[in-house]
């Protein structure tokens, strides 16, 4: 089930109940299914669900079997069933993948968190003793922050609008970590081998890695919602729908929805992606839709990506604006989940620039340091660019198992050597004689820049309207205007006024 939050704990004070809904209603967009509220004392947790798995009854926030934890989560818990096998002894109130959360805890304490497989964001109260557990995945798939109040109120939100106008600070949560109130600190929980950057030295076995990403993708199909993937014609998302297209069949989903799988592109009219996209479908056999743009139509929509991506990334605004028309399209067709390729270029080295990798040492501490710095740029985009119009995004590429076994693979498969485009290993794994998972030229399609493959004026457009709205007195003054990461292009500067204006405290 996912499930969107805004959640708030209040230690040493009390809310006017007026207020409190105020500041639900401002996520409101992310879960505008159903509306929760809980409060104990001084403890409230509210929440606003975006129903995937067991509409009809897997309300938040959930409880133990007497109601003394209470939680609610955003995300996914792919394992679920085989987790509820290790619970015998307990009895669950719903069909929801997010029950077994408060019955682990009561369990196994809070060591439980890595039992997880699944993307989520949660908080926990123990009514028993007033302690509480904040934790977010293991990459920042779900999106997570917390801030203080001048009051020593502790405040946690699925996004920056639930906390911009309460806290005196406020900081992204920390993938991969759990806050305890009982030692009052942050810990990681997340700890796999790769991330000691240690150099691995696994031989790449193909057929491995393709099993692998099809478990992660298999995994994904579970939903009680019409769903489809994200289709740009590119390697990633072409092998996401690819391997959906094969298992979409025999899963409920299909049996519920219907057998043929829905795929969804969006583009300038004429743009490389969509005539990749359309050429995928065709192979694969999906019901396509195409979705064209102007760059008239991405400007227009600027301050409104920006208050819902909340970032003044450049590359990240551009890339999440077509992704957020393409969004609200999708679930204006009644689609409510979509399986996405983000952190494939992270994990294998696909981005353009890894051909300048000297050796392998170098290219695996980049690779390490981009998959770490995914939550503040591809995932935050993929997750906010979706929830801004109540839809779910998965991403398979992301999946800790399958992440382990990539990033087991000796790096040096992964280097850039003639005769071996970027992704190599990953193309290689994909390249079945016999039952052809993609045509050969798409298999090996050169890597397009997201904001560049929906089409090439786009970027020009953008630079063009900033232009107008930034001038050069503007440009010179910047660094006392923004002192913090000062913005050095007129694009930059652009997009900071606006975000600045939504939410006006500096995130450290």
């Amino acid at each position: 089930m996912v499930d969107e939050f805004f959640f708030l704990i209040q230690q040493f004070r009390k809310l006017m109940m007026y207020n409190f809904v105020i500041d639900c209603n401002r996520l409101k967009h992310r879960g505008p299914d159903w509306s929760g509220l809980y409060q104990h004392g001084g403890f409230y947790l509210a929440h606003q669900r975006l129903a995937i798995i067991d509409p009809a009854s897997g309300d938040q926030p959930l409880f133990n079997e007497d109601q003394a934890i209470v939680v609610t989560v955003n995300g996914e818990i792919y394992n679920h069933e085989e987790l509820r096998k290790l619970l015998p002894n307990h009895k669950f109130r719903t069909g929801s993948d997010c029950d077994v959360i408060s019955h682990l805890y009561e369990e196994y304490g809070e060591n439980f968190v890595d039992m997880l497989d699944g993307m989520f964001s949660f908080v926990l109260l123990d009514t028993r003793d007033n302690s509480f557990i904040v934790a977010r995945d293991a990459i920042g798939i779900t999106s997570l922050y917390m801030g203080w109040g001048l009051d020593g109120s502790v405040w946690i939100s699925s996004e920056l609008k639930g906390l911009n106008d309460d806290c005196e600070h406020f900081e992204c949560f920390p993938p991969g970590h759990l806050y305890s109130s009982k030692s009052g600190g942050l810990r990681r929980w997340y700890n796999p081998l790769w991330f000691s950057e240690a150099i691995p030295s696994t031989p790449y076995d193909p057929l491995a890695l393709r099993r692998a990403f099809e478990k992660a993708v298999i995994k994904r199909l579970m939903t009680d919602v019409p769903f489809g993937v994200l289709l740009s014609g590119g390697l990633d998302s072409s092998l996401v729908a690819s391997v959906t297209a094969r298992h979409v069949a025999g899963t409920q989903a299909a049996r519920q929805w219907g057998a043929h799988l829905h795929s969804f592109c969006v583009g300038l009219e004429n743009s490389p992606d969509l005539k990749a996209a359309r050429e995928v479908a065709d192979y694969l056999g999906t019901i396509h839709h195409e979705f064209h743009f102007t760059v008239q139509d991405g400007i227009d929509a600027i301050e409104d990506v920006i208050y819902h991506i909340e970032t003044y990334d450049v590359t990240t605004i551009r890339a999440s604006t077509p992704m957020f028309l393409l969004a609200r399209k999708i679930k204006a067709l009644g689609v409510k989940m979509v399986i996405s390729g983000e952190g494939s270029d992270e994990i294998f080295g696909g981005y353009l620039y890894f051909h300048k990798a000297p050796n392998k040492e170098e290219l695996h501490s980049e690779t390490c340091r981009k998959i770490k710095a995914l939550h503040q740029y591809d995932c935050l985009r993929a997750n906010k660019a979706t929830s801004a119009w109540g839809l779910e995004a998965r991403v398979p590429f992301l999946d800790k198992d399958f992440i382990n076994v990539a990033m087991a693979i000796d790096p040096e498969w992964k280097m850039i050597k003639p005769g071996h485009i970027e992704k190599w290993v990953l193309r290689k794994a994909f390249d079945d004689e016999e039952h052809p998972y993609l045509p050969k030229h798409i298999l090996y399609r050169q890597k397009e820049q997201f904001s560049d493959g929906v089409g090439y004026s786009w970027i020009d457009g953008l630079k063009a309207h900033a232009e107008l709205h930034v001038n050069d007195k503007m440009m010179q003054n910047a660094g006392h205007i923004f002192p913090h990461n000062t913005p050095t292009t007129k694009e930059a500067c652009y997009y900071r006024m606006i975000f600045e204006r939504f939410f006006p405290q500096v995130i450290q």
